[in-house]
């Protein structure tokens, strides 16, 4: 699904949230992989399932067409700078709720792009029929938790000892739901 333009201006940085294009396809594919190696947030790390351009541009063009996905970036100075994308099921007993899933640069966290994107794909299912998005965090991103909260999202369930971080530590995964049914 495709979805309008919006421009924001938070803490002195303007950017745009706009529906991702295969055109994005390359910097996405080195976006993914620096973003995933600034933060221990992600569950991959940098160079992790790796999705090369041409990967890109046929994710971009199948969520496009399709009423239950939803693929969006974040665009300041002229370059992407984030990205979420929200995922649903073809299968009919899950096709009432799609998976949110987030990255933005490190130097661009505190300029509400993370709740903008988040924003946007809640009124996007909101007005598509989708009842429940779904998400997952890591139990230490307080951050994220916060905000999933403050829009709605609630706890549902742990995984616990989820995640092995480099710290050599174990650590849970929150699972978190919104539902608008």
């Amino acid at each position: 699904m495709v979805i309008d333009e919006r421009e924001y201006e938070i803490n002195g940085v303007t950017y745009t949230v706009r529906s991702a294009e295969k055109s994005d396809a390359e910097q996405l594919s080195a976006l993914r992989v620096r973003i995933d190696g600034e933060t221990e947030n992600m569950d991959r790390e940098a160079g992790e399932a790796f999705i090369d351009p041409a990967g890109f541009a046929r994710l971009i063009e199948e969520d496009g067409k399709a009423v239950n996905h939803l693929f969006l970036v974040a665009v300041a100075r002229n370059q992407i700078v984030g990205y979420s994308r929200c995922a649903g099921s073809p299968l009919k007993r899950l096709r009432h709720k799609a998976e949110f899933g987030v990255g933005v640069l490190k130097d661009y966290w505190g300029c509400g792009i993370g709740r903008n994107l988040l924003a946007r794909s809640i009124a996007w299912a909101d007005e598509n029929g989708i009842a429940k998005m779904t998400l997952q965090v890591l139990e230490t991103n307080a951050a994220a938790i916060g905000l999933y909260e403050k829009l709605g999202f609630e706890v549902e369930g742990t995984l616990k000892n989820d995640k092995l971080l480099s710290d050599g530590k174990y650590y849970d995964t929150v699972l978190m739901g919104r539902w608008n049914g």
